[in-house]
């Protein structure tokens, strides 16, 4: 029997070609350790689901099964529903993450009193040239939008408190966002989150499903968490900004007797509505934090 330390979190999605070389090694390490690991096989199409039904007499081990895909945010949610242990860490299926580097994030949130510890890829070679530009994208919107005391925020090996995972992963996308947003949200609470560096391999088999739209539907998330927590720091600047344009543009015509410019008003307006806008939208974040 496991004891409430730690549970492992891998979401699957059509990765037959790994299932067989990954899980059993992280299994045996969860034996070694007392550690609960949690698989959900997202909807997979492929023979997932019958290969992970051959690890259903491992005591240790808790498949959950989606009829249809969720998402990789989805994944984690309902493996999260479940988890039963103090923490919990989130690892690829497809055999990126070493289990060796476990323990050294949990050691390094008790030593650091943290609430969650990203796993840092800094200074490790990118999958790829699109994806790593990808990535440095949205680590410069996030940092104009609000203060990221970390670097890589899109790793998917975390290891937090289960019971904050449990309370803020009801306000993450059940899309790949689900990386970003759910650090994001520990951040905008004030919770104490840090990195430590880890390791990664190249994927063993199959193909990523992180693409171009993938990025997107990030930043689109992104722009939706920060909204949520403080969306007087993204409406305040374009208010401010129309209405100083306005007043620019229109005050010289003013003075030289040519009346006052339409385009002006209508800036100087635009910028007083998102003024009460952006009030509204603070007093809206004020309300649904409550049920946080």
């Amino acid at each position: 029997m496991f004891d409430k330390t730690l549970s492992i979190i891998i979401p699957a999605y059509n990765e037959a070609l790994n299932i067989p070389l990954v899980v059993p090694s992280i299994i045996l390490f969860c034996k070694q350790h007392n550690y609960q690991l949690i698989i959900v096989n997202d909807g997979s199409s492929d023979n997932s689901r019958q290969l992970l039904a051959g690890f259903d007499n491992e005591e240790c081990v808790t498949t959950i099964n989606h009829k249809i895909n969720h998402g990789y945010g989805g994944a984690i949610k309902s493996a999260i529903v479940a988890c039963e242990t103090k923490y919990l860490v989130t690892m690829d299926c497809d055999g990126q993450h070493l289990v060796e580097d476990i323990n050294n994030l949990l050691e390094q949130l008790i030593a650091t009193d943290a609430d969650m510890v990203v796993g840092s890829r800094r200074g490790l070679k990118s999958a790829s040239i699109s994806r790593s530009f990808g990535k440095r994208v949205i680590r410069f919107i996030i940092k104009q939008l609000m203060p990221l005391p970390i670097y890589d925020i899109n790793s998917g090996m975390k290891l937090y408190r289960a019971d904050l995972g449990k309370k803020y992963s009801k306000v993450c996308p059940n899309s790949m966002a689900y990386s970003d947003v759910i650090c994001l949200a520990f951040i905008n609470k004030f919770h104490r989150v840090v990195e430590h560096p880890i390791n990664i391999k190249e994927r063993k088999m199959g193909q990523s499903t992180v693409n171009v739209k993938t990025a997107f539907h990030t930043i689109y998330e992104i722009f939706n968490i920060i909204i949520l927590f403080n969306p007087i720091r993204i409406f305040m600047p374009i208010a401010l900004v129309t209405i100083f344009s306005g007043l620019v543009w229109g005050i010289p015509l003013v003075l030289q007797g040519r009346g006052v410019s339409v385009g002006s008003m209508l800036s100087i307006m635009f910028g007083t509505l998102t003024l009460f806008f952006a009030a509204i939208a603070e007093q809206l974040s004020q309300i649904r934090k409550r049920d946080l």
